[in-house]
């Protein structure tokens, strides 16, 4: 497979030149305007999946289930967002597109894909558009964290996947959950991060974990998944344990960023034999196996609290208590819609973590005189950006749920990718 970098250099000055004009401000509109419709529940159904758009929710068409394609036609102009992949469109008008999920191992050359320089940031998607000037931008879903400030923006590379081979380009810009490309041409494509070679430090990485149990008379069985945050992947362990009946439990993703090609030690509060009690955080394409933990519970009288810990550093980075009544109303019915306030409520530490400026939440906040001006100014002092999301959200939360649901409403307006990444992680 031959590489073409020519499009890197010659593509990123214009990029940034256009990132900075009239489109960029104009698009932002578009994304807040319809973000505010974003919809408590983010379905998990690929089978019958939707867009969110400017108008209200659009149907997408499974054409081929075999090889994942789907088909959708925009309506008219505005932003698109496919909750349950994390992918965004921005169209200047009507468009049909169609896409189907592409895998790493199949198309990028072994000795690449191994080779230390190279990490895998997102998923594939092979992605044709009618007419293609129609769409403005493209937002491709990653799992890199920026928090930390220790991954170059300019490490992200958009591969596409064409019959000269694999052709690199620069993203217009960087977002914490999502890529973009304006004015984008479109083949199969995924986001790629390069790392200088020789360089010796962990990348973070949003990941989730993933239980399920298998229900028996006599002994429930449970798998733990720990992988990143890619919906591709966490669909294609999904599917597979619905071949043999396993039911997902709803649980809350990592309280941190781990690191990737890091080793987690999975153990019990009921001290149960877990079959391997070593996983390690990284990627493998949807279409191949998936590793994960095992254990046995019996028939589970007591409530048993599974942890996870990093095992170079002892430090605690995951926990869940696991009750019988789960595994008797798991599979039951599917969770109600929860309201804002218990969003927020349900998700404080994450929220504490991820949020970034919250210049226009406090000025929506202070618009709906949930806050003063000296408790808006409070906020703003705080030294650091989780000082004061730690600030902003106590004191919320002291004045109840109506002020939690004005916190919701413009955290889902600002940003919706992350209240999007949220949902997803408790589906």
């Amino acid at each position: 497979m031959g590489i073409s970098t020519s499009s890197v250099s010659e593509d990123q000055e214009s990029s940034q030149e256009q990132g900075s004009g009239v489109g960029y401000s104009e698009e932002h509109q578009v994304v807040s305007c319809c973000a505010a419709k974003l919809h408590f529940e983010v379905k998990r159904d690929y089978k019958n999946p939707q867009f969110l758009g400017p108008e209200g929710n659009v149907d997408v068409e499974l054409t081929d289930e075999n090889a994942n394609r789907y088909s959708i036609r925009f309506p008219a102009a505005g932003w698109y967002l496919w909750s349950a992949t994390g992918l965004g469109f921005v169209v200047r008008a009507a468009a049909t597109v169609r896409i189907a999920f592409g895998s790493w191992s199949q198309h990028l050359a072994l000795d690449l894909q191994h080779h230390e320089q190279w990490l895998v940031a997102g998923p594939l998607f092979d992605i044709t558009v009618e007419p293609e000037e129609a769409v403005y931008e493209i937002h491709l879903p990653h799992f890199i964290s920026l928090q930390a400030g220790e991954v170059d923006i300019s490490w992200f590379l958009v591969a596409h996947f064409k019959d000269e081979g694999m052709v690199l380009e620069h993203p217009a810009r960087v977002e914490p959950f999502y890529a973009v490309l304006e004015n984008p041409s479109f083949s199969l494509m995924g986001i790629l991060l390069r790392i200088a070679s020789g360089t010796r430090f962990s990348i973070s990485i949003a990941s989730n974990v993933l239980m399920y149990y298998h229900s028996h008379p006599k002994d429930i069985r449970f798998h733990l998944y720990l992988v990143p945050s890619d919906a591709l992947i966490r669909k294609a362990i999904d599917d597979e344990e619905d071949r043999f009946c396993g039911v997902r439990l709803q649980t809350s993703p990592p309280m941190e960023p781990l690191n990737f090609g890091a080793y987690y030690i999975v153990s019990n509060s009921a001290h149960l034999e877990i079959i391997p009690t070593e996983l390690k955080l990284s990627y493998r394409s949807p279409g191949e196996i998936q590793p994960f933990s095992k254990f046995y519970a019996g028939q589970m009288k007591e409530p048993i609290q599974v942890e996870i810990t990093d095992k170079r550093h002892g430090t605690l980075v995951w926990k869940t208590v696991v009750k019988p009544v789960d595994i008797q109303l798991g599979a039951a019915a599917a969770p109600p819609v929860s309201s804002g306030a218990a969003f927020v409520k349900e998700n404080l530490r994450q929220l504490q973590v991820r949020m970034g400026d919250l210049k226009g939440v406090l000025d929506d906040l202070q618009d709906s005189e949930v806050l003063t001006e000296n408790e808006k100014e409070l906020v703003e002092q705080a030294k650091t950006q989780q000082s004061k999301n730690r600030a902003l959200l106590s004191m919320v939360e002291k004045k109840g749920d109506p002020a939690l649901e004005e916190l919701y409403r413009s955290i889902s307006k600002r940003d919706p990718y992350l209240v999007l990444h949220l949902r997803q992680q408790t589906l």
